[in-house]
């Protein structure tokens, strides 16, 4: 018992999106009347298929089976040769199968697009943008970038020209726009401008944004100024209409009954003279051992400004500096809610105050990276990014995260990349001070 199997082709091309077919015949070499199913094994069997899938056939009869391949377009599909086995199985006997095998080449396709993040920026003296350009085709695509104004207004900044995209990733170019004049005072001017994307097969792409260029000044400043001068004026009238007049016959009165007290004060103070004399020398002397106390000189003349003695200790920055990194390599999981812990531990007697975020994704890896706070087993999210979304992302915090003594610094990785690219491998690099 069993059968045979012939191809009409053992080589094939296709193009994403269409289909080609081959045809392979079935003969029953056995004694008794057998079913054989067909099929495709190999890379292309998730988008071949077998016309009928299966055939009855009498001993020594044959029978026509066309197989379709039809890949999809789509980034999955990478362009090249790909291999495949069809598969002849006999239903009476199992080991008499046979697989036949041959090669389709798939086509390649350039699909790119490419945005300006945000489209529109309003500044003073520069804006920040973010180009994201995006491989939808099934072959790597090198692109470069130029950015360019009509008017010859501005003056561009890239973080990079030249980008290198693998099918199915997104890149994030950094992209700083400064007007070459600026001004003071005056109404807003937009500067439109566009960023050509030239990748290395294909048609060129434009993505087109505008810098609203503001005054230098806030406009807030000058109605500012305007209400301090009439405050100004309001107080002046004020005090020449009604205050002064009133403060100087409160002070004739004030002075006439000071006058009296005087009086009276001069016959007591004059009775206690001496005993005054000796409080005021006891008073200088407690003076100058409280100045040498505090480390300045009571024999400085009056209104010299004042330094601390040579042996006095200048006041020191809190903790000292410090930084590290952690670097994830995780392996990939098809639940986006399993993370991977890599953990940094500060020494027991210290605490971080945390300043900077550096999170790096060179190898344009898929997924998600947490910092978290591990409070003796006790976690809180910090930060939270898609892996997809960034290569390279600062964070810079004006309030310092705070690690206390004992808690933990921890990075969370959720590898989603495809099989074939291996581990996620991030990293997030951390500075501050150790207190």
């Amino acid at each position: 018992m069993g059968a045979t199997a012939t191809l009409s082709a053992t080589g094939l091309a296709v193009a994403p999106g269409e289909d080609v077919t081959c045809t392979v015949v079935v003969r029953n070499t056995g004694d008794l009347v057998d079913e054989f199913t067909v099929d495709v094994v190999g890379d292309a069997a998730g988008w071949a298929t077998a016309e009928p899938a299966s055939v009855n056939l009498v001993p020594q009869a044959s029978a026509s089976v066309v197989v379709r391949f039809a890949p999809p377009r789509a980034a999955e599909v990478a362009a090249g040769s790909v291999p495949f086995g069809i598969r002849v199985t006999s239903r009476e006997d199992p080991y008499g199968s046979v697989v036949e095998e041959g090669v389709v080449e798939v086509g390649g396709f350039t699909d790119i697009s490419a945005d300006l993040v945000p489209t529109k920026v309003e500044a003073g003296s520069k804006g920040k943008f973010e180009v994201a350009i995006d491989n939808v085709g099934n072959h790597p695509v090198a692109v470069r970038l130029h950015p360019a104004d009509p008017e010859g207004d501005l003056e561009f900044k890239l973080d990079r020209s030249d980008v290198m995209l693998a099918p199915g990733t997104a890149a994030f170019v950094k992209l700083i726009a400064k007007p070459r004049n600026t001004f003071l005072r005056g109404p807003s001017q937009p500067r439109p401008f566009r960023v050509e994307v030239v990748p290395s097969s294909g048609p060129p792409l434009s993505a087109a944004g505008t810098l609203v260029q503001r005054q230098l000044l806030p406009k807030w400043l000058l109605p500012a100024l305007i209400t301090l001068l009439a405050l100004a004026a309001v107080l002046a009238t004020l005090w020449f209409t009604v205050l002064q007049p009133a403060v100087k016959s409160a002070a004739r009165e004030a002075a006439a009954q000071q006058v009296d007290d005087v009086k009276a004060a001069v016959d007591q103070a004059q009775a206690g003279a001496g005993q005054a004399q000796q409080q005021a020398k006891e008073a200088e002397v407690k003076s100058e051992e409280a100045m040498k106390a505090a480390g300045l000189d009571p024999n400085a003349p009056a209104g010299s400004p004042q330094t601390p003695r040579p042996n006095q200790p200048a006041a020191q920055a809190p903790g000292e500096p410090t930084d590290f990194r952690v670097a994830a390599d995780a392996a990939i999981v098809t639940n986006q809610e399993v993370f991977t812990d890599f953990t940094f531990t500060p020494p027991a007697d210290k605490a971080l105050l945390i300043t900077d975020i550096v999170l790096q994704n060179p190898r344009g890896d898929a997924g998600t990276v947490r910092v978290l706070r591990d409070a003796n087993g006790t976690r809180s999210v910090l930060l939270e990014v898609g892996l997809a979304n960034f290569r390279d992302l600062d964070r810079h915090y004006v309030e310092p995260l705070q690690f206390k003594k004992g808690e933990k610094v921890v990075v969370q990785v959720s590898c989603q990349n495809p099989t074939e690219k291996g581990n996620c491998k991030p990293s997030v690099s951390f500075s501050g001070r150790a207190v």
